[in-house]
């Protein structure tokens, strides 16, 4: 892997690496966590969820088009977006990426796109496994674009981190750059009045992004914890739509 691209060959990888591939012409980024035997085990909305996502989902299920190679292609437990696909599938004709870890802060801030890497450690490869294969048997929780989405999960499996404060970005390298773009442009945007020169105002624009990517990595924010994946969601108060359901009809039977 270079400093502009981590574009790999399947040959390179390793069971419990943290891969990815560009979707929609380089629209956003797909993950998900090598297991080894050409499988990956990755996150997407669930089928049923009316969202903005909804879309890009059902054209990567793989159960819509049947795995000719792998019969256990496509397996996820009913209610769960967590999903077991071969390799293949998962790239859908995409190139192969693989995502770093530990890297130092000045190679995470020369990383213009962000869900390429973090300054966080990863745990060794068998916790790895261990957390991408339990929680394909038990789900990951709803997918949300920018608290829970498929680069969550990965990073999750990667180093068991959760973020305490739910009400903020996740540890998303994307959807830190999502809200960090035109956050840079809005707090930047005074300073053309102090700086005529539009090349200054766009080497501080790109610096606010740059930082406000930086602060939100889960390697260097204070408000993560480690949390087996056991106890994902106890932790997270995360509950089945069957348990939500049977909460509600005793909640209107005790009235």
């Amino acid at each position: 892997m270079g400093l502009l691209s981590n574009k790999v060959e399947k040959h390179d990888i390793k069971p419990g690496d943290h891969i990815y591939t560009y979707r929609a012409v380089f629209t956003y980024s797909h993950h998900g966590i090598f297991v080894g035997g050409s499988k990956v085990v990755h996150f997407r909305p669930e089928r049923n969820l009316k969202s903005i996502t909804e879309a890009s989902s059902n054209s990567e299920d793989p159960t819509s088009n049947p795995c000719p190679t792998f019969p256990d292609c496509g397996f996820r437990q009913p209610n769960s977006g967590v999903v077991l696909s071969c390799l293949d599938c998962f790239l859908r004709n995409g190139s192969l990426y693989c995502f770093e870890y530990e890297v130092t802060p000045s190679v995470f801030l020369t990383k213009i796109r962000g869900g390429t890497c973090t300054t966080a450690s990863s745990d060794p490869p068998e916790s790895v496994i261990h957390r991408a294969m339990y929680l394909l048997q038990n789900g990951f929780g709803n997918y949300d674009v920018f608290q829970n989405n498929c680069e969550d999960f990965a990073l999750y499996c990667k180093t068991g981190l959760l973020i305490v404060d739910k009400q903020g970005v996740g540890r998303s390298g994307q959807a830190s750059s999502i809200i960090g773009a035109p956050l840079a442009a809005m707090l930047s945007s005074p300073l053309k009045l102090l700086m005529p020169s539009p090349v200054g105002v766009a080497t501080v624009t790109a610096g606010m992004y740059c930082m406000s990517r930086y602060a939100t990595d889960i390697g260097v924010r204070s408000d993560v914890i480690k949390v087996a994946v056991e106890d994902l969601a106890v932790n997270l108060g995360w509950t089945c739509p069957e348990e939500e359901q049977e909460t509600s009809n005793r909640q209107i039977n005790d009235r």
